[in-house]
């Protein structure tokens, strides 16, 4: 799960995520480990095509009701299925998000990666492309201008996939509709990060405008994905984010209370001052990230 490692592997993490939910990840067609080329006969997907075939996982799993957490344009798909499938999303976790159709600019840009992806496949300046999208200038360099272990991990991660699937792909997001007025009729608690540095944050404060039960992490000096660069700063969020469905960090058994309760229940997890709690405490800065939340009165 290359965008999401950082995340569920970083302290703190399994035992509010893990301990709480099963995890099902999905990858685009032709993106999962080992894809085999994607038949040129194959029609090509729309991104309305591939909200749906989110519903068609959950359904698969019977899953009533989902939490969703995506990154960049999995954010965008997982926002287009929420729209659709109003009735079967909790909440959204967004990292990154697109939201708004492509600027001329992105287009553009697009259309080159995607020229280079079918006259030289996965070539070095396609993975820098991308690299620049995913990541800050800081992780990229690195000390002393040598790339980070992150940023290598990803290179190597590039070079793996089926450069015609992910022409496919990325054919799909350059097609894209604007979401905006369908995220004014969306309901459900939406909490968002993106990194300064993303070229995509003028998308994730556009999103947070136009929807009511939302909240911004906007993160210093980190690029697109949050969950890989500054996990960490994604923990207090997301705890705050989760306690509003009832969900909590499970406790090492030395912290809990003796009461001779199960240790899996709520009762074991009141050790959070209820003032924290408090819409007002969701908008206080936070190092590395500042934070926007609308409060209803």
């Amino acid at each position: 799960m290359s965008c999401f490692q950082g995340l569920f592997f970083c302290p703190g993490a399994a035992s509010l995520l893990l301990h709480n939910f099963c995890v099902y990840h999905i990858d685009a067609p032709g993106h999962e480990l080992g894809a085999v080329v994607i038949s040129s006969d194959a029609p090509l997907l729309t991104v309305e095509d591939l909200a749906d075939q989110v519903a068609e996982v959950v359904d698969f799993f019977g899953l009533k009701e989902v939490l969703c957490l995506g990154v960049t344009a999995g954010a965008y798909i997982l926002t287009l299925f929420a729209t659709k499938y109003k009735e079967r999303v909790l909440g959204l976790i967004l990292v990154s998000p697109l939201c708004k159709a492509p600027s001329w600019t992105e287009w553009l840009y697009n259309k080159v990666i995607l020229n280079l992806l079918y006259f030289y496949g996965m070539c070095g300046l396609v993975k820098n492309s991308l690299l620049q999208r995913y990541f800050s200038k800081e992780v990229r360099s690195g000390l002393h201008g040598i790339e980070s272990d992150i940023v290598h991990a990803c290179r190597r991660l590039l070079a793996e996939r089926q450069s015609s699937n992910v022409m496919r792909f990325l054919q799909a997001i350059n097609e894209r509709p604007d979401l905006t007025e369908q995220l004014k009729k969306l309901r459900c608690k939406t909490l968002i990060f993106v990194g300064e540095s993303s070229p995509f944050q003028s998308d994730a404060i556009h999103m947070k405008a136009e929807m009511d039960r939302s909240a911004l992490v906007e993160v210093e000096a980190c690029g697109s994905l949050v969950t890989e660069e500054h996990p960490y700063a994604m923990l207090v969020p997301i705890e705050f984010f989760l306690m509003g469905f009832g969900y909590h960090r499970q406790l090492p058994p030395a912290s809990l209370p003796n009461q001779g309760s199960n240790p899996a229940s709520p009762s074991c997890h009141s050790y959070i001052a209820p003032e924290l709690l408090s819409p007002e405490s969701l908008g206080i800065k936070l190092k590395p990230i500042k934070t926007r939340v609308t409060i209803e009165v």
